[in-house]
């Protein structure tokens, strides 16, 4: 079953989407299976937060970063790799995935969208539109909410803090800890440094968060600016961002599912119309004899040595040795042959010859299926080579 990305600036409303996808189709899903015991679909919900993973990862300034870090961005590469071995263990043609994360790199979405191809089965990408100002707005809001809690927690550890500490902290002074006249002063001042840093910073939206709302904020504030200016919109030309389907922010329940009920129909119940087959670079070669492109090629040039060396004692040198063309001796097939010189060949000049012929036809590779590269042509090729070859001998 498909792969479904969530993606849009941080902070847009991915999260909250995303999981009213998941409730959605866990309804549908009960609604279709309610005839048979089994489910007919299994459903999975991963998400950053349900692997454990902080959001300050994506924090590319290498002020930030620890002195046993490798690079910058190894903390976001492991997240990442995280992410696609989640997705790996229980992406199955009976499987609906859902993966809740920024997706904001074309290229990290191509190697999921080849994942997806790889186990026969379908993908989908939903972007959540938000304005920028509004989705700063959000994020805003988490952080004063996140240095709230600090603030209350630091309080009821310490007690009371001293004035010093309140103003240090940027803090607005209360009354009670100052003489009326210095109160209103400080007051005023707070409020003017609070208005300059307002009026200089990026614009957003005042946003009132939902009680509800748990999710962390991305800190420092450069580092949602970094992951808005680093955002790769995706593009529905591209077939690794198609099919594409777009929600807004302020779409309303109804238009919600609207988008929903489009998702299951062309994503999870309707199969698309071209058959999704899996790159053949990417397919897991066996040891087939009749399949591996080198092995045929090593086998039989192998072959054609060995009976070159156990015929040539019969018919000596200057003669003529007969070989199967399809290298099982069938009635009426015919023969192939090879000139031998007037001298005699030995064994390590039919393996110069071989290995150089191997050399030249490895770029067969992945065409085994072709009938120019079939075992019977590559024998008559290689006994082509050799009579060229052992023509300059004599």
């Amino acid at each position: 079953m498909p792969l479904i990305l969530i993606t849009g600036l941080p902070t847009s409303g991915k999260s909250t989407r995303a999981a009213q996808l998941y409730d959605y189709l866990t309804e549908r899903i009960a609604a279709e299976s309610s005839s048979s015991s089994t489910p007919k679909f299994r459903l999975h919900l991963i998400s950053d937060q349900s692997l454990s993973i902080s959001r300050s990862v994506y924090d590319l300034d290498p002020a930030h970063t620890p002195a046993h870090v490798r690079s910058a961005n190894a903390s976001e590469k492991d997240a990442r790799a995280a992410l696609y071995g989640a997705v790996k263990r229980v992406l199955s043609p009976r499987d609906v995935v859902i993966l809740d994360t920024l997706n904001y790199i074309k290229g990290w979405r191509y190697q999921l969208y080849c994942e997806a191809k790889n186990v026969q089965t379908p993908f989908g990408l939903v972007q959540i539109g938000c304005p920028v100002a509004r989705a700063r707005g959000v994020n805003e809001a988490r952080i004063r909410r996140l240095e709230q809690q600090e603030q209350q927690q630091q309080e009821h550890n310490a007690g009371n803090t001293s004035t010093t500490t309140a103003a240090a902290a940027g803090a607005a002074p209360k009354s009670g800890d100052l003489h009326p006249e210095t109160y209103q002063q400080s007051h005023q001042n707070w409020q003017q440094k609070q208005f300059e840093e307002e009026s200089t910073g990026p614009d957003f939206e005042d946003v009132t968060l939902s009680p509800t709302d748990s999710q962390e904020p991305y800190t420092p504030r450069s580092n949602w600016e970094n992951l808005v200016f680093r955002y790769e919109e995706p593009n529905p030309m591209s077939r690794w961002d198609s099919p594409l389907f777009i929600l807004t922010w302020d779409d309303t329940p109804t238009d919600t599912k609207a988008v929903f009920d489009q998702i299951w129909d062309e994503v999870i119940v309707n199969k698309p119309q071209k058959l999704i087959r899996a790159n053949k670079s990417t397919v897991q070669r066996d040891k087939d004899p009749g399949g591996d492109y080198l092995y045929v090629l090593e086998k039989e040039t192998q072959d054609i040595v060995k009976r070159i060396l156990e015929q040539q004692a019969e018919v000596g040198e200057g003669g003529t040795v007969r070989l199967s063309r399809s290298g099982t001796k069938e009635e009426g097939e015919d023969m192939l042959e090879v000139e031998l010189p007037g001298k005699k060949v030995g064994l390590p000049q039919l393996q110069r010859y071989r290995r150089a012929f191997v050399a030249l036809n490895r770029g067969g590779i992945g065409l085994e299926a072709v009938g120019t590269l079939a075992a019977g042509r590559l024998r008559e090729s290689f006994v082509g080579y050799l009579n060229d070859a052992l023509e300059k001998e004599m």
